[in-house]
């Protein structure tokens, strides 16, 4: 994809920010002590799921526990969150699993598997209330609905703003923070700038909280010379006066098929004696964008559940420069979720148990 993008001359490479985070909490989760940790539990859920003793002791002590009759759950390699999740199931199971384990038709059967101590159970709760803002940061960031380029870099800073060291942290916190923010550091340097101004755009963080007041006005004033900019681009365009080639009439083609070009458009007399004082100056438009800059930065912020692109097409009116920059830049960059949830899913339904089922009806399984 760097390539494909580089060799296209396309930018920025705004890349996916989900993958991002998977790749972050991948090294917070590789710690030496969290990553023994999940071996563990994985040990303990995989018994469970191979054992059908183990799982109708583990069923009758969650009824006489009173826990909801959830299975364990073992984490997948490519997917971060699966390894919360596990951790997470085993802490709401505790007590039914260490009960499971201890009775009599169980314990002949297990062999390699310890369950957690104190220290063990602590480290757990810990693990999952720091990792818990980059599961809902990653659900959010996937939403193919509604522009989420602007997110990242608030998302990124609350991320960084959560990992940042406190004395209160125990040594594996610690050490899992340390590893998020080393992967995190050098992400999204070069299209920091661009990023910076989507989320200006948005007027749900039009704010900038994260910035000094210098810092915020640069950026706005980036904005506006790439308001100005476009608006000098569209006025060159609209100068020429002819139809773009795919609308050319075929009789400014020659019989080749080439486009012809048309002949340069001439000066009426009037545009030749007063043009230069009656044409619309640019300062005009540099006037219009700075009020409506001050204006914007003026603004309350909309809700968090509010749609951006919404609020800008009900105020088009009140901001006709500025609407038009910010539907250039809210978009919603390409995520790999989606597809990769296709692989689970598949991977789900066709297995060894069900090798022989029809490509048609694989499609219909995975569609539903």
């Amino acid at each position: 994809m760097d390539v494909a993008v580089r060799e296209a001359g396309l930018a920025p490479h705004v890349r996916c920010f989900a993958h991002t985070l998977n790749l972050a909490s991948q090294a917070g989760l590789s710690v030496p002590r969290v990553s023994r940790l999940l071996g563990r539990v994985r040990r303990i859920a995989a018994f469970f799921h191979r054992s059908s003793t183990a799982t109708a002791a583990l069923a009758a002590k969650q009824i006489l526990l009173e826990l909801p009759p959830h299975k364990l759950i073992i984490d997948v390699a490519m997917r971060w969150n699966s390894s919360l999740d596990m951790i997470e199931r085993y802490l709401e199971q505790q007590a039914a699993v260490t009960a499971a384990l201890l009775s009599n038709d169980v314990r002949r059967n297990v062999r390699d598997i310890d369950t957690l101590d104190g220290s063990d159970i602590r480290d757990a709760e810990d693990i999952v209330n720091l990792l818990k803002p980059l599961k809902t940061a990653t659900t959010v960031r996937c939403d193919e609905k509604n522009p989420t380029v602007s997110l990242i870099v608030p998302l990124k800073h609350m991320i960084e703003h959560n990992m940042a060291s406190k004395e209160e942290d125990s040594p594996t916190v610690s050490n899992i923070k340390k590893a998020i923010l080393n992967n995190l550091h050098n992400r999204y340097t070069s299209e920091y700038n661009h990023l910076l101004e989507c989320t200006a755009l948005d007027p749900r963080f039009r704010v900038l909280p994260h910035l000094e007041k210098d810092q915020c006005d640069d950026v706005f004033h980036r904005l506006k010379e790439k308001a100005v900019l476009m608006l000098q681009n569209k006025g060159k365009k609209g100068a020429s006066g002819h139809p773009p080639a795919a609308e050319q009439p075929l009789d400014q083609k020659d019989r080749a098929g080439t486009e012809l070009k048309p002949p340069p458009s001439k000066k009426t007399a009037l545009e030749d004696l007063l043009g230069g004082t009656f044409d619309e100056p640019v300062a005009k438009h540099i006037t219009q964008i700075d009020a409506e800059m001050i204006k914007y930065r003026a603004e309350t912020s909309i809700s968090l559940n509010s749609c951006p692109l919404k609020w800008w097409k009900e105020n088009a009116r009140v901001y006709p420069l500025l609407s038009s920059i910010a539907k250039a830049y809210l978009s919603t960059p390409a995520t790999s979720v989606p597809s990769e949830r296709v692989f689970s899913s598949a991977g789900d339904i066709v297995n060894v148990q069900r090798s022989q089922l029809l490509p048609e009806n694989v499609d219909m399984l995975i569609f539903l």
